[in-house]
């Protein structure tokens, strides 16, 4: 039973997260075929790398031997990079949001400056609600130690007329759910 709940909120939050116009794909957690849809979905470009904590950083191993991914860029280098990847400390199926935490690394500038943000979620940390982030039953248990971002979609706004992209933050975001 427990099986088949999480799977539904699984499959919730990735309807919910296409519909806001992310881009997700649902992987195993290992390190090859996280390394191989990073390369994937990263390309040729120079991304930066936010250290995961709540994601297992062996995943990452082969990843960050590849010579365009940066994890400590200089801040002459940060304009110039496009992708940023950071890891969510939960998601929430009923809007097909991710939770990024804002303290003590770069995960706060990478989900404001680059143009592709790349979100990590275990699928384990998946939550029916945004309130349930804050329940005993599934996340935080006792006061959140720690700033975070509510990230739900690429970036847009249509405050002079039609819709733009990426103006006050990524104009894509992509979600790869392990599991």
């Amino acid at each position: 039973m427990q099986v088949e709940v999480k799977s539904n909120l699984i499959e919730q939050f990735i309807t919910n997260a296409k519909n806001t116009t992310a881009t997700v794909e649902r992987i195993y957690a290992d390190t090859d075929s996280l390394n191989n849809s990073l390369i994937t979905t990263v390309g040729d470009e120079m991304a930066i790398l936010a250290e995961p904590v709540y994601v297992n950083t062996d995943l990452l191993s082969i990843f960050k031997s590849n010579k365009n991914v940066i994890t400590n860029p200089a801040k002459d280098l940060l304009p110039q990079i496009k992708v940023g990847i950071t890891d969510a400390f939960c998601a929430i199926a009923s809007t097909g949001s991710v939770c990024i935490s804002t303290t003590d690394n770069i995960s706060n500038l990478i989900s404001m400056l680059v143009r592709k943000h790349i979100v990590l979620v275990d699928c384990k940390t998946i939550v029916p609600r945004p309130r349930d982030i804050f329940s005993n039953e599934y996340l935080i248990k006792e006061e959140p130690k720690h700033n975070f971002s509510i990230i739900t979609g690429p970036s847009a706004t249509a405050d002079m007329g039609p819709l733009v992209r990426g103006v006050h933050g990524p104009g894509k975001l992509h979600i790869i759910v392990l599991e």
